[in-house]
């Protein structure tokens, strides 16, 4: 059932140097026919063949034992989210620290490698181990699962409608615009030589220094285009608010925004250690809440509660107790919500109209009780969610409490007793100065995980009779962007869109650069000088231009939607990250043209 191919030996019995490298690259029959011609099977080496032997037989495989290698693959998905949310960025945060990166710089670079290691360990196995397409498939793959299912699953359940700015979206989306068309130009020869390797690595340094000096693009950017719309959208931008308020610390949160943070929380100790002398606790929490992460509503109250707290100052000719600003608390944003709305009511008293000053005064005494009591209760609540709630890596000598978390404890034994004695966890304030060992004993096992993710996903692959590209665009991808997916979630759910859509762009221009650009560098540059990186499936080319058309796409339907992230668009992007699945499994399959060999089978 294979394709044959005939090539005729010449009658001095040499082969043109065109053949030659094919008859090289495929497995050539040693037996001529009568006719002195020789037979090459044509197809595509599997990659199953470059890892250690399976304990089982095709045969076994095939009667049920491949179940055992999918559960295999998932807890190896698990193993991976579980290193890197709690061990690798850590570490990672701990070294911006200490280098003082400043905090779009060390988004762009170490929080992105962060999120994106799985997918750079799996491209490095597929350049070094494999030598086949699973790494490339799986960073395209996993590509387009950022654009469009992170983007939609964030529309769906947000639960509210997420306004997103302009300027954050455009910028990230134009420079991946760019890194793909290289992709392409380079990878259309289906070999890639050392330069075009170079050039992806030094665009993403590029990149790097244009994070670096991104709110001072941004202003220009700004002031190009500044007009009514960005009111509209509830997007004041930065120029603005320097000069016709000093409302500094809603900057400050502005510019938060944009980053490639995966921070869960506002912190509203961040505002006070920025502006020491000019806020309270209770005035920074209400700073947060009139920026354009909250619904109209509350933000209206909020504004109320900020006039009168600021008329009562006035009337009483007074500052707030400078005391209060030392109190450092993670507000999550519901607690706020809750506290912030209920006691505006006190808002309402009015005579005829008016304002009395007594009672204007009165009602600030009362806010200001209610803010501290606030404070405290929410303190207070902080402490039991910290006893209840798990974070962080488990114990494996600790038992949770709760049904499901002693589950999920169970699940997880084996995978945190072996990390408990090899990776130091640097969030505890003891371990803390070990943060180096973290960093270089959670990458080890990032690099053992993603291995033997790969290995079971080749040999799934091959049981069933599906190619590598495919497997690496399908599960591979979605496996390594669920960790990705689930953060961008929470953050969207908090009204923060911008952080959510440039989280899930910001790793592809990182996937794209460096997931594929590095390892390939380091084996035509390092390791064989001269060489060139061949690619067996020409179905690639399909894919990565239908990853150049998802984020157009993209782009225009939140254009079109009034760069808002709502229902409708997360449903428009799911449906068309199933639209791009099946074109790539088609075109890898050969419906469309010819585009790749049969995998070679054993018989």
């Amino acid at each position: 059932g294979y394709n044959a191919l005939r090539y005729s030996v010449e009658n001095d019995g040499k082969w043109s140097g065109r053949q030659l490298l094919q008859a090289h690259e495929q497995n050539v029959t040693d037996a001529p026919d009568d006719g002195g011609q020789l037979y090459v099977r044509n197809c595509t080496e599997p990659a199953l063949h470059e890892f250690p032997n399976d304990i089982f037989t095709n045969e076994d495989r095939r009667h049920g034992a491949v179940v055992l290698h999918v559960l295999c693959a998932v807890y190896m998905f698990y193993a991976l989210a579980i290193v890197c949310d709690d061990f690798f960025v850590p570490s990672l945060e701990k070294i911006c620290e200490r280098l003082h990166l400043s905090e779009d710089v060390a988004g762009a670079t170490f929080m992105a490698a962060g999120s994106s290691a799985p997918e750079l360990f799996t491209s490095v196995i597929g350049v070094f181990i494999t030598k086949g397409d699973v790494g490339v498939g799986t960073i395209v793959g996993s590509a387009v699962f950022n654009i469009l299912c992170i983007i939609g699953v964030c529309g769906l359940f947000a639960g509210q409608v997420v306004a997103l700015s302009s300027w954050s979206l455009l910028r990230d989306s134009i420079y991946y615009t760019l890194s793909v068309v290289a992709l392409i130009v380079f990878i259309y020869d289906e070999r890639v030589s050392w330069w075009e390797s170079l050039v992806l690595v030094l665009m993403y340094i590029i990149y790097i220094f244009i994070m670096k000096y991104n709110s001072t693009i941004h202003q220009c950017f700004e002031r190009k285009t500044k007009n009514s719309a960005n009111m509209v959208n509830g997007l004041a931008s930065n120029t603005e608010m320097d000069d016709t308020s000093n409302c500094d610390a809603t900057v400050v949160l502005l510019r938060k925004g944009n980053f490639h943070r995966k921070a869960s929380v506002i912190m509203v100790d961040e505002l006070l250690s920025a502006y020491p002398h000019q806020l309270s606790f209770s005035e920074a929490g209400l700073r947060i809440m009139i920026t354009s992460h909250f619904p109209p509503k509350t933000r209206l109250s909020m504004a109320s509660r900020m006039l009168i707290n600021e008329r009562q100052r006035l009337i009483n000719s007074r500052t707030y107790p400078s005391g209060e600003s030392e109190v450092a608390i993670k507000i999550p944003i519901k607690h706020v919500v809750e506290n912030g709305t209920g006691p505006s009511n006190s808002a309402e008293r009015s005579v005829n109209g008016t304002w009395r000053d007594e009672d204007v005064a009165e009602a600030g005494n009362k806010n200001e009780n209610e803010d501290n009591e606030n404070n405290e209760n929410d303190e207070e609540e902080e402490e039991d969610d910290d006893d209840d709630d798990h974070e962080g890596p488990y114990t494996p000598f600790d038992l949770p409490a709760g049904k499901i978390e002693m589950l999920k404890w169970v699940f997880t034994w084996p995978l945190s007793f072996v990390l408990y004695f090899t990776v130091p966890n640097c969030n505890k304030p003891h371990l803390e100065k070990w943060f180096m060992v973290t960093f270089a004993s959670s990458t080890l096992w990032i690099a053992a995980f993603s291995y033997m993710m790969v290995w079971m996903v080749t040999i799934i692959g091959y049981t069933l009779g599906i190619p590598d590209v495919i497997m690496g665009i399908t599960f591979l991808a979605a496996g390594t962007s669920v960790p990705d997916c689930m953060a961008s979630l929470i953050v969207a759910r908090q009204g923060m869109g911008d952080m959510a859509v440039s989280n899930s762009i910001g790793s592809n221009v990182f996937d794209i650069l460096i997931g594929l650009g590095l390892p390939w560098a380091l084996q035509t540059l390092a390791v064989n000088y001269g060489s060139y990186i061949r690619l067996n499936s020409r179905g690639l080319i399909y894919s990565v231009g239908l990853l150049l058309a998802s984020v157009f796409v993209t782009v225009f339907g939140v254009h079109m939607n009034k760069w808002k992230l709502d229902k409708k668009l997360g449903c428009v992007c799911l449906s068309l990250y199933g639209i791009f699945l099946c074109f790539s499994i088609m075109t890898e399959f050969n419906v469309f043209t010819f585009v790749n060999l049969p995998m070679c089978r054993d018989h």
